[in-house]
């Protein structure tokens, strides 16, 4: 671990010293490259030491539709809002450090059951350790959605949360690069795009040589930047949707409010009925309802999934013995062309249709 620390120093050195211009652009981007691959294996050192994220208390079982971290600078309120919202017993103190462990509660909105997990409060510096960061992190990593949280009187913080969580690998609502990478046993490498790409094809060579990968196929599907090309390679990089609050706007009288943010007392209870909507809506949840054999379409059967799942997902979600009994969907709703249409299990699901598998 102080092998790779000490590397990462030297190279985050050299890249403050070299002035960017057209001909270091290759080696800052070789440098950025290898920068990112150290801090790769040095996660993975921590995350085995700590069994994954597990230990003093971070090991937390996911349970239900989607799982959502609360994130936020310490003493902003989220104690309070998760046991507004859910059944957990989080300790609540007006000083810094509360919660010392993950405390789950399961908030139940529209039929679907969502895990809402407390963490300790992040502070600046988290992702090199402060404050049990590189825990809380590694919390946070696992997370369907996350809610990152401050107060009307520290609004900058949010800037700041944002920044650990991007530095240690975690990138907040963007989708993962349109980047395919075919890894070969030899012939070397060879990148393929249709769409012009500022990087050149030495550049994206050199980045994959720094990444281990000596032979495959590198498609480019869309106009790459150079932290997307390095993001792709990345072992340790996830992609999060996030919502961004402002609560304890009780204290601030005349409040400005900015697009972009949810606001809320959760003291208060002000803005809680808003913000379970706009979770609902960031997991991109829909309902399906499913119907026995001797049973007319009906409601009594709800089963969460998420939006983009097929008929597959569904059985799969049900459990192995019903993927191997099953071949096709009858479904009624607005889906349906008619009532009782058949349907391949490869059809995505819609939200609030009925089904039966044959």
């Amino acid at each position: 671990m102080t092998d790779f620390s000490e590397n990462i120093e030297f190279i985050e050195k050299e890249l403050r010293e070299t002035p960017y211009h057209k001909g270091t652009e290759h080696y800052i981007g070789k440098m950025r490259a290898r920068l990112a691959r150290l801090k790769d294996k040095q996660l993975e050192g921590f995350m085995k030491s700590k069994g994954g994220g597990g230990g003093g208390g971070y090991a937390v079982k996911k349970e239900g539709d989607a799982t959502v971290v609360l994130i936020g600078s310490p003493s902003v309120g989220k104690s309070t809002l998760i046991n507004k919202l859910t059944n957990a017993e989080s300790k609540v103190a007006p000083y810094s450090f509360t919660t010392v462990s993950v405390i789950p509660g399961m908030l139940i909105y529209k039929e679907a059951y969502i895990q809402i997990l407390d963490v300790p409060g992040l502070i600046e510096g988290a992702r090199l350790g402060k404050g049990r960061g590189k825990e809380v992190l590694s919390v946070a990593r696992g997370a369907d959605l996350l809610v990152i949280m401050t107060d009307v009187k520290r609004k900058d913080d949010i800037k700041k949360l944002i920044f650990e969580l991007e530095k240690s690998g975690i990138r907040i609502n963007r989708q993962k690069p349109l980047i395919r990478i075919e890894k070969k046993i030899d012939g070397g490498l060879y990148i393929h795009s249709n769409i012009h790409q500022d990087l050149s094809e030495e550049l994206i060579k050199d980045v994959a040589l720094e990444f281990g990968i000596k032979n495959a196929d590198i498609t480019l599907k869309e106009k790459v930047s150079l932290e997307g090309l390095i993001d792709s390679f990345s072992k340790n990089r996830v992609y999060i949707p996030a919502l961004f609050i402002i609560n304890k706007i009780d204290e601030v009288k005349n409040l400005k409010k900015e697009e972009g943010y949810l606001y809320m007392s959760a003291d208060k209870e002000e803005g809680l009925e808003e913000f379970k909507e706009a979770i609902y809506k960031a997991l991109n949840l829909i309902t399906v309802y499913l119907v026995k054999e001797d049973e007319d379409p009906n409601f009594d059967s709800p089963v969460i999934m998420k939006e983009g799942n097929t008929f597959q997902d569904l059985l799969e979600k049900l459990g192995t013995n019903f993927t191997e009994k099953y071949k096709m969907a009858k479904i009624w709703g607005r889906q349906a062309r008619f009532p009782g249409q058949e349907i391949p299990l490869k059809t995505k699901l819609t939200d609030g249709l009925q089904a039966r598998f044959v």
